[in-house]
């Protein structure tokens, strides 16, 4: 504002002008104010001092060290810009040499990677078959045998199918297909809890829940595959072997066996278990099987004292007979009586009864007989031999009845193991 000033007093030259304020100068055409109140006239420019009782003189040495200092920023700045398109000329520099140099490695490192990313799925394949999941079984159905005994993979499956969608559902350590190797593999193998524990990786309390729930499920869902077919579907695939015999009236072949289990604390039930046969505590079970094989008839466990005659008398077994049908039996079975009364016959092998030798009829239709119900115990011996659990002595806690049921543990598994024969392919040609 003085500056402006000065120049209505017309005491400064255009030359004495600061070089940044020249351009302002040119404005001044006239060299004359403009009127005062004319405020939109390119001259008009105040020309009070605006409550300053004196001008200043400019000082033209603090303006040039103003514009010295402004110019040393100045190259300063293109110094420091300068430094910096170097540094990233070199830098571009060192990277192309060093993309040539990670191009030589880029084959050996592409090589290492492959590799590595193949082992890491040769790993997680071997963990997944240590698992126990179902990669486990599926390409080896050796395993699947030896591990379950039933035939294949594919079989499991459809029992996998049958069973799981009446399982616990998430909520368990052990997953559905889990439940049902881990029963499996105790009925098979008779494997100790602890063990099996150890290897599914989970406390022997939670191996002991899944069987027993599992089996619960198994014996619901499969005790239909234990059933006695009519008679159409028995004679349309009667064997030629029993046709030729005894022509189409074979009805069923049946017999006993027993299961081992420990000395009982009650000296009752230990005098109504032991068996004079096997000179230990048993439990008998009556089985059934038809001419082709198939087990038919599984009735509950009876202390091994009692006797055949009368277990097959009271567990049943009559009632599935039909008038005409003809049941094949071991000597002890003396359940002629019993069988008439439903119109059925029972054939026995004779035995001379004080004579000295049988008749020839007699001996050949003993003959026969012995080879056609061989079949029973050729059955009873492969669910022994796939089922380990049959052959071990049973603990008392599992020949007790289960809560609100009239079966004992024991039953079920019976039933079970019975069942999962049926799925196997059968002794009878």
């Amino acid at each position: 504002m003085a500056w402006t000033a000065a120049v209505r007093r017309k005491d400064v030259t255009f030359t004495n002008i600061p070089e940044h304020m020249r351009v302002c100068s040119l404005h001044f055409q006239s060299g004359q104010p403009a009127y005062e109140m004319l405020e939109t006239h390119h001259d008009w420019t105040p020309s009070l001092l605006l409550g300053h009782n004196e001008v200043k003189v400019p000082d033209k040495d603090r303006f040039a060290r103003h514009l010295k200092r402004h110019k040393n920023q100045a190259e300063k700045t293109v110094e420091r810009a300068g430094d910096q398109v170097d540094r990233i000329e070199e830098s571009s520099l060192e990277e192309e040499g060093m993309c040539e140099e990670e191009c030589v490695q880029c084959k050996p490192r592409c090589d290492e990677i492959n590799r590595l990313l193949e082992e890491n799925r040769n790993l997680k394949r071997k963990l997944a078959e240590k698992e126990f999941t179902e990669e486990f079984l599926k390409r080896d159905d050796s395993r699947v045998k030896y591990y379950t005994e039933l035939p294949n993979y594919e079989t499991f499956n459809v029992l996998l199918s049958h069973v799981t969608p009446f399982l616990p559902q998430g909520t368990r350590k052990l997953t559905p297909f889990q439940m049902i190797l881990v029963t499996l593999m105790c009925l098979r193998l008779d494997l100790p809890l602890q063990h099996i524990g150890h290897l599914f990786d989970v406390h022997r309390g939670t191996v002991s829940a899944a069987f027993h729930k599992t089996l619960n499920v198994l014996y619901a869902r499969l005790a239909p595959i234990v059933h006695w077919p009519d008679r159409d579907s028995l004679q349309v695939s009667m064997p030629h072997q029993f046709s030729e015999t005894f022509g189409n009236r074979v009805a069923a072949i049946i017999d006993c066996f027993e299961v081992f289990i420990k000395r009982p604390s009650n000296l009752q039930a230990r005098a109504q278990t032991f068996s004079h046969y096997k000179h230990s505590h048993t439990l008998k079970y009556l089985i059934g099987i038809t001419p082709q094989g198939v087990i038919s008839f599984i009735s509950k466990g009876w202390g091994g004292r009692t006797s055949d005659k009368r277990i097959t008398e009271e567990c049943g077994f009559l009632d599935k007979l039909l008038p005409g049908d003809l049941v094949l039996a071991d000597q002890g079975f003396d359940i002629k009586e019993s069988v008439g009364m439903v119109c059925a016959e029972v054939k026995t092998p004779a035995f001379t009864k004080g004579q000295r030798q049988l008749d020839a009829k007699d001996v050949e239709e003993t003959r026969s007989l012995a080879h056609l119900r061989i079949h029973v115990e050729r059955v009873i011996g492969v669910v022994r031999n796939k089922y380990k659990i049959l052959s071990s002595k049973i603990p008392i806690n599992m020949v007790l009845p289960c809560e609100g049921e009239n079966v004992t543990l024991l039953d079920k598994i019976v039933v079970v193991c019975c069942a999962l024969t049926n799925m196997s392919s059968s002794v009878v040609l």
